[in-house]
């Protein structure tokens, strides 16, 4: 599908599958490897996303993990004012997107900070952390509407059945308030079994009944090696695998922790429908 994205007035093609890279200010995320404390990991992690060639830089500063710490929004919004300055500086021209389910800090961001993109796990306010009641101030969807950037709208839905039906519900309300842009991500390992993460993998081409750019983003989650065994660590494979699946289920871009392999998946997976 030939979508596009107005990115603060620029039109960033979705016509050839495009990679996010993650870079996280946080302590604690799943991924220790995702972890950047320091001016310098921060602006060397952004310059590596570009350089290995990923489009979008996801910068995120408060992990919603199982069994993760609650971040008050002061501290996020710390974070992020001083991550996304420091990507800014790096990377001026890079679009970017800020990962954060509160949406007076996705404002900020977007007002203040230099973001480009909202990526918000929570489905409009739905949920936080894995097992923890959200109580956030405002609504998503309402700031998205007003500032209409591109919003990536995740799903904690369990099956690709109600998932297309919320998806359906939420894109009108979005639309009804203003929003433009939409991408949907059908949100691997929030809301899911391991059993479910797969059925909707094995489905995911429905999505593009709602005639919506998908996002996937399953990079070395649980889904991988609670399958085939190990951790974290050991799952660029099956993270691999999974992204080629995704690929040719419809998938638009790929967020990912490794830049590199991601983008090697997708010019294989471009030169195979470029081919006589």
């Amino acid at each position: 599908m030939n979508h596009t994205i107005n990115v603060r007035g620029r039109l960033l093609s979705l016509s050839h599958p495009l990679v996010m890279g993650i870079l996280n200010v946080t302590p604690d995320s799943f991924y220790s490897g995702s972890r950047k404390q320091t001016e310098r990991e921060i602006a060397d992690r952004a310059n590596e996303i570009i350089a290995q060639g990923g489009t979008i830089i996801d910068v995120g500063a408060f992990s919603t993990r199982p069994g993760a710490q609650e971040v008050s929004e002061e501290e996020e919004a710390r974070r992020l004012q001083w991550a996304l300055g420091i990507v800014r500086r790096e990377q001026p021209d890079a679009p970017v997107s800020v990962d954060t389910y509160r949406p007076l800090v996705a404002r900020r961001c977007i007002e203040d900070w230099g973001a480009d993109i909202i990526n918000d796990v929570s489905e409009g306010g739905l949920t936080g952390i894995v097992n923890t009641p959200i109580h956030e101030t405002g609504s998503m969807f309402e700031v998205v509407g007003q500032l209409r950037v591109p919003y990536i709208l995740m799903s904690v839905k369990p099956d690709i059945t109600s998932m297309m039906q919320a998806f359906s519900r939420e894109v009108q309300q979005l639309r009804d308030l203003g929003a433009r842009d939409i991408i949907l991500d059908p949100g691997y390992g929030f809301g899911k079994t391991l059993e479910q993460n797969y059925a909707v993998l094995r489905n995911a081409d429905k999505l593009l009944a709602l005639d919506l750019p998908v996002l996937t983003g399953v990079s070395r989650k649980s889904m991988i090696f609670k399958l085939v065994g190990g951790n974290p660590t050991t799952s660029l494979n099956g993270t691999t695998a999974i992204h080629a699946i995704a690929l040719m289920k419809g998938s638009s871009i790929l967020r990912v922790h490794d830049v590199k392999q991601a983008v090697e998946c997708v010019k294989i997976y471009d030169e195979m429908l470029s081919v006589k």
